[in-house]
């Protein structure tokens, strides 16, 4: 019964078609396209002003050489939070779930702000190595350490988007089963339970906009030592 839990991660087939694919491009046929009108319907204009005050509050910390990132940060933004509400709905499958697409788009985004540090400023990049002032008997080591730091960067981002998801699901099955396995014989605490669980449905829509946030947030802060 345990191991049926985590059959909600497994990525859906039909017809032997993995679904994957079609669960990647669903969001972008949901989003409404501008049109050529002088005055845009409110839709529009509430999607305009989100994604308008997200890039500002994202690249207030960044020169100007970085804010080429513009579109590409924002449609990351955009993307992770479709897929991420959309997983809350039933019968729907979440691929942030899975950490071989979060690794897909973590290492190839910090891989980018890595190179354009190199190119742009090597010096300063490869200062972020060895912090100023340290005694030579600690060169090697904290070089060592920040290095291993520095790759562990796209790893944590991949497993933390993946882990809160996952473990916020579970959590939502583990109340749902139980809810529902009580309702028979207490329902005064089956109740209860579907209370809790109302409540925890509203905080993991928070955390799916959260998290999704905060890899967009921390792949900013990457390019912001890189540029």
């Amino acid at each position: 019964m345990a191991m049926s839990f985590f059959d909600q991660f497994m990525s859906p087939v039909y017809l032997g078609i993995p679904l994957m694919a079609l669960a990647l491009t669903l969001p972008w046929v949901l989003f409404p396209t501008p049109s050529a009108r002088w005055l845009n319907n409110r839709v529009l204009t509430l999607q305009g002003w989100f994604i308008n005050r997200f890039t500002q509050q994202l690249l207030l910390p960044l020169n100007p050489g970085g804010h080429k990132w513009a579109a590409l940060l924002a449609s990351l933004m955009v993307f992770l939070i479709s897929l991420n509400m959309l997983g809350l709905l039933p019968y729907t499958f979440t691929p942030t779930t899975q950490l071989s697409l979060n690794m897909g788009l973590a290492v190839p985004l910090w891989l980018a702000t890595v190179i354009i540090g190199m190119r742009n400023q090597p010096t300063h990049a490869l200062g972020h190595l060895l912090p100023e002032g340290t005694p030579p008997l600690l060169i090697p080591v904290l070089i060592i350490i920040e290095t291993i730091s520095l790759f562990i960067r796209p790893l944590a981002l991949g497993v933390r988007l993946t882990a809160n998801l996952t473990a916020g699901h579970l959590l939502i099955q583990l109340i749902a089963t139980a809810a529902f396995v009580l309702l028979p014989l207490m329902p005064t605490v089956a109740i209860l339970t579907a209370v809790v669980l109302f409540l925890l449905t509203l905080l993991e829509v928070a955390v799916a906009m959260i998290q999704a946030y905060v890899f967009v947030l921390l792949l900013s802060l990457y390019l912001q030592e890189n540029v």
